[in-house]
């Protein structure tokens, strides 16, 4: 494709050279990376690496693009759900100096102190932001423990501030009901998080984290998808060190119970840890009930019951 000036330049979405040909890669040493312009990351050509990844989100400033309606741009980091004021309240900084670095005159040095403590109390006044404060504290501790994605975070706040709005939260427990919505937000996008999981993580009551779970899915109005049994096998089979082979046979065979009415009204996970069983029993695999009943944090008995369910179907 031709700019105006006769020039090449690469089509959208094509990988291209990086601006900064400094970079090489960690494994053999060599410049030869390439940068992706739709997902905004640096990979070694040779290896597959990626050296860097959405370089963007981690300036400490970033501009809109100019393809933006009238080329509008902003300073900072951007907004977020996740913050309690959204990433858009003000700090006056506590150095007597101005933008252009010159000292601040004493006549202005009292008002500045003025305008600091209204600044900061402004912020803090209201029982709603400290709310919101103490909220996402724990949020942000839950996500680097479990390694949430970004956009789950942003629905869980999402569904805490909604929460909030209509007062279900009033007399329960923060902690709780920051749990409740991450459990919200792992349904959602299927991610294989349990709810006594995240409950061990925030160390609160599973029981209380319940309640405040059907409490948003009656206030909020959720129609969350059911747990699909395949998410939960990727991970019992990875903690409990199946082959993949035995995997993939596992996965065929699921495909098969979960069209057979058997499977109506039993537990995903327990499905799962049954099916891996009866797979792995069918490749040869040496492999006990205890250990892919603790995988699947469930109990033998509940394996063995789930596992007649199956031996109907593949005697």
């Amino acid at each position: 494709m031709l700019s105006a000036t006769g020039e090449k330049t690469p089509e959208i979405g094509a990988q291209s050279e990086p601006a900064n040909n400094a970079a090489k890669c960690p494994n053999n040493l060599n410049h030869n990376v390439i940068f992706d312009a739709e997902t905004t990351e640096t990979i070694c050509s040779d290896c597959g690496v990626v050296i860097q990844g959405n370089s963007e989100s981690l300036e400490s400033e970033w501009q809109s693009s100019k393809e933006d309606i009238e080329s509008k741009n902003r300073r900072g980091m951007p907004t977020s759900l996740a913050f309690h004021d959204m990433g858009l309240s003000t700090m006056i900084s506590y150095s007597n100096v101005d933008a252009n670095g010159g000292t601040i005159s004493q006549d202005q040095r009292g008002k500045i102190q003025r305008l600091r403590r209204w600044n900061k109390i402004s912020n803090n006044n209201r029982s709603y932001h400290r709310n919101l404060k103490n909220a996402f504290s724990i949020l942000s501790s839950i996500k680097d423990k479990l390694s949430l994605t970004d956009p789950l975070i942003e629905k869980s706040a999402y569904f805490y501030r909604k929460a909030l709005d209509k007062r279900i939260i009033k007399g329960r427990s923060i902690r709780a009901m920051v749990v409740a919505s991450i459990y919200a937000a792992c349904r959602e996008f299927n991610t294989p998080r349990t709810l006594e999981e995240i409950s061990q993580t925030a160390n609160t009551d599973i029981i209380f984290a319940g309640k405040c779970y059907r409490l948003l899915l009656r206030h909020l109005k959720l129609h969350l998808p059911t747990v699909d049994s395949k998410m939960c096998l990727a991970k019992i089979a990875n903690k409990s060190g199946v082959s993949e082979k035995s995997y993939r046979r596992a996965l065929q065979m699921l495909a098969t119970v979960k069209a057979n009415p058997v499977s109506l009204g039993k537990d995903p996970k327990a499905l799962a840890v049954a099916v891996l069983y009866a797979a792995c029993l069918q490749e040869h695999e040496k492999v006990s009930q205890t250990q892919i009943a603790l995988a699947g944090e469930t109990s033998i008995v509940t394996l063995r019951k789930r596992f007649l369910d199956v031996k109907k179907i593949f005697p």
